[in-house]
């Protein structure tokens, strides 16, 4: 974990805790689950972190203050916001992400992602990345995660997370409103279009060196959580055991 990373998650703990409360999300069920991909069911963050440490070095910006900026949003944005003279943000971000792709040394499945994502009917949940869709695809095959049947990329929307735009595409692909949906996120970015588009939010913090400030339930990965579908077809999560 690089001490990069590790500064945009130096907040105050305030959210439930696994398993907590009537109101948490494990009280709950849901239409339909909606799930970021890079340090939410994979972590990417060595081979993210080594591609765009190397950008940013090559334009002359402090490493570590900007790694906190990039995880969770759209490249061209991250790139777009730095207001840098004479550079492209989209012919920039183009770059990264083949760069990225060529880079997938590292990237594996959080702990229990894999059988946690198997065991959901496939027509009930998408993955929703501010990754392009070549690069999710690398990432996920690297991780051992089949592709989704439904999935919404960088390319689908006209502005990334924090607005809302993905979650609500998403859930419109699974045949729902965002309001029916649970959305599995990492980052603040996240939390907030997911909360913005009107869904319930779990925060996975596997990547975290230190907790996420959120009113929402946490889990630290999927290994002891499983996925329950009841007689109405609709998704909950249960406690292992």
């Amino acid at each position: 974990m690089s001490a990069a990373f590790a500064a945009a998650h130096r907040l105050i703990q305030k959210g439930p805790s696994l398993f907590a409360a009537s109101n948490s999300a494990f009280a709950k069920t849901y239409s339909g689950f909606l799930f970021d991909m890079d340090g939410t069911i994979i972590n990417s963050i060595a081979a993210a972190e080594r591609v765009w440490g190397n950008w940013a070095r090559a334009q002359g910006l402090d490493v570590e203050t900007f790694m906190p900026t990039m995880h969770g949003k759209r490249g061209v944005d991250t790139i777009g916001q730095l207001n840098l003279p004479g550079v492209d943000p989209v012919a920039e971000a183009l770059k990264i992400t083949e760069a990225e792709i060529a880079d997938v040394e590292g990237v594996i499945a959080l702990p229990g992602a894999v059988d946690f994502l198997a065991s959901l009917p496939p027509e009930r949940w998408a993955i929703v990345t501010s990754s392009p869709y070549r690069l999710a695809l690398a990432r996920l095959d690297a991780a051992g995660i089949p592709v989704p049947r439904f999935m919404v990329t960088a390319e689908d929307v006209k502005v990334g997370k924090p607005d809302p735009q993905g979650y609500i595409l998403g859930a419109q692909r699974l045949g729902l409103s965002p309001s029916e949906c649970l959305v599995f996120e990492d980052v603040l970015a996240g939390v907030k279009a997911g909360e913005t588009a009107g869904a319930d939010v779990v925060v996975i913090t596997a990547t975290h060196s230190h907790p996420i400030e959120t009113n929402h339930t946490m889990l630290p990965n999927y290994e002891n959580v499983r996925a329950h579908v009841d007689g109405d077809g609709k998704l909950s999560i249960i406690r292992k055991g």
